[in-house]
């Protein structure tokens, strides 16, 4: 059933690509009538041109991808990964194409292996001694593609997110154990280079544990350690209350006095924050401001990240309309991301949207929020209004604030969602990596979306 024939170019576009991948010996031919663009989707090199691809905003520590093919008990496998300078992870599991997000016995059985054999080369080969890496440390700056075809796979739930066949487990682990151990003996080099990137993830783990004690607090009620800019609210239930992250301490000091004190709270930030997209994760909470945001919101942060420690269920961003303000938001959206993902996932993030014009006239006034709602709040008051167009959030009083931007009742707030996290996984990568091009070609493209921004 159709709930929209308004068809968008850019998923159609990453569906067919990802198919082409999947599928080496298929050609998608793809045509928008609407404007006449066309493109076509050929890999001969399959899922390893799959991981170059994701890997385009990236630098890889080694020259190619791994690739391993084979079928194990009816399970058809066909597996490429490659490793790069980056610390998250990328990892994208299919069964017969169809994409499962939510991973499965599949990529279980991929990433048991994984960490398996890389141990056990390290520990016979002397360069692992007294340490055991964990499933974390083998798969930092990782990026995979796990592609099983298997007859009548059993998947839990109907949107096919995760496979629950049992087979699949064993017969990915069985090929894994067999093909990747063969190749760290066939290719010492790169061996070394996986073992050291691990290793260097292992130390950074613990470095980054010891860090993060020191943002856990005993109880969500207590406040005496939390940060000092922190306007923190009245309401201890964290159901019910917002944390407002404002730039800049002008905005900070109006959203202070306009807000509702008894739920919402305010945590200015100056300037912008570090980029996590290409900072090791134990060096984070040297960050003052990054500090600042894992103190106040609760939960720790990186892959200990607890949601249900959180201290307010509403986390928005705001920002000013230009172009510092946009590189701000994305700043945060991925901290949000990459090191406290439950919170985007739960639902409990959002961006503010204050108006950019104030129509008035007389004791009459009107709040827009684009140029058409401008344009029909001055049809509206006649001839004689007046415009005041809003750069920065420090341009409200803090009655306008509230009564725009922080009232329950009028507000208007964006809710940050994902809905395709291999798309999101790529954005982040493309937008906050160290590669120029990419960025340069994502812009180019999109260029023609952007509205109401300043300059």
């Amino acid at each position: 059933m159709f709930e929209t024939v308004e068809f968008d170019y850019t998923t159609l576009q990453n569906r067919f690509r990802n198919q082409a991948f999947l599928n080496s010996e298929a050609t998608v031919n793809f045509e928008d009538k609407r404007t006449g663009r066309k493109e076509r989707f050929h890999y001969d090199g399959g899922v390893s041109e799959f991981v170059q691809y994701l890997n385009r905003s990236k630098t890889p520590i080694h020259p190619a991808p791994m690739r391993f093919t084979g079928e194990r008990n009816g399970v058809n496998i066909d597996i490429a990964l490659q490793y790069t300078d980056g610390y998250n992870e990328e990892i994208d599991s299919f069964v017969n194409t169809i994409y499962t997000p939510e991973g499965g016995t599949h990529l279980t059985g991929f990433r048991t292996a994984l960490t398996k054999c890389i141990n056990d080369y390290g520990k016979t080969n002397g360069i692992l001694k007294d340490i055991t890496l964990e499933g974390s440390d083998v798969r930092e700056g990782l990026t995979a593609i796990v592609s099983i075809k298997m007859a009548e796979p059993q998947f839990e739930g109907q949107t096919k997110a995760k496979l629950g066949s049992s087979v699949a487990q064993g017969a990915v682990s069985g090929l894994m154990n067999e093909k990747l151990s063969e190749y760290l003996l066939e290719n010492p080099s790169v061996a070394q280079i996986v073992l050291k990137k691990a290793i260097s993830a292992y130390e950074g783990r613990e470095a980054a544990r010891k860090a993060r004690d020191a943002t856990r607090r005993k109880s969500v009620l207590e406040t005496t350690s939390l940060p000092g800019k922190l306007a923190d609210c009245s309401e201890r239930d964290p159901s019910k209350c917002e944390l407002y992250i404002v730039e800049g301490d002008s905005a900070g000091g109006s959203a202070k006095q306009g807000r509702d004190r008894a739920f919402q709270a305010i945590l200015p930030i100056r300037g912008k924050i570090l980029n996590v997209e290409k900072t090791r994760p134990d060096r984070l909470l040297d960050h003052e401001e990054i500090k600042n945001l894992a103190i106040a919101i609760g939960g720790g942060i990186g892959k200990d990240f607890d949601v249900s420690k959180i201290r307010y269920h509403n986390v928005v961003i705001m920002t000013d309309a230009d172009v510092d303000g946009a590189h701000i938001c994305t700043l945060l959206l991925t901290l949000f991301y990459r090191q406290m993902r439950p919170l985007i996932d739960g639902g409990h993030v959002y961006i503010a949207m204050p108006p950019l014009y104030r129509v008035y006239k007389g004791k009459k006034q009107i709040y827009a929020y684009n140029d058409d709602e401008m344009s029909a709040a001055m049809a509206e008051l006649g001839p004689g209004c007046n415009v005041s167009r809003y750069k920065g959030l420090g341009e409200m009083n803090p009655q306008q604030l509230w009564d725009t931007t922080m009232d329950p009742d009028t507000r208007l707030m964006k809710k940050v969602t994902v809905e395709d996290s291999m798309i999101a996984d790529q954005l982040f990568s493309v937008l906050m990596g160290d590669d120029v091009e990419p960025r340069r070609e994502f812009i180019v493209e999109h260029a023609h979306e952007v509205m109401n921004l300043d300059v």
